[in-house]
This record gives C-alpha cells, sequence and structure tokens, in this order.
C-alpha cells in the first residue's frame, strides 16, 4: 500500500509537458522584465547624475562670470 501511496504521489508531482513549457515560458518572461526593470533603473541613474553635473556646473559657473564682469 505504501508503495502504491508513494507511486500515486510521484506520478501526481510530474508535469506535463504543456505544463513544463508554460513554466520555462514563464520563468523566461520574468527574466526578461527583470532585465528591463534593472535597465531602466541604470538608465535613470546616469540620467540623474548628468541632471546633478549640469546643476552643479551652472550653480558655479554663473556666479564666477557675474564676479568678473562686475569686477571690470
Amino acid at each position: 500500500m505504501a508503495q502504491t501511496n508513494k507511486q500515486a504521489q510521484k506520478q501526481m508531482r510530474k508535469l506535463t509537458r504543456e505544463e513544463k513549457a508554460d513554466r520555462i515560458k514563464a520563468a523566461q518572461e520574468r527574466e526578461k522584465r527583470e532585465k528591463e526593470r534593472r535597465e531602466r533603473g541604470e538608465r535613470l541613474k546616469k540620467v540623474f547624475t548628468i541632471v546633478v553635473c549640469v546643476i552643479l556646473v551652472l550653480a558655479l559657473g554663473i556666479p564666477t562670470m557675474a564676479l568678473s564682469v562686475l569686477s571690470s
């Protein structure tokens, strides 16, 4: 009886080809979405860095130019 019960459980755990294909497809889709999310995060980080650099250049450059113009 224990053998038949184990065999029944083993057969229940086995997946059909379609179920395996669906699981593989779902896993690939999750990986694709995760990769796109990471790329979007990296792109936003680069844009943020560039914006901060531009603001710093303007914040330091404008007063310097104003002082040089006013002092002459």
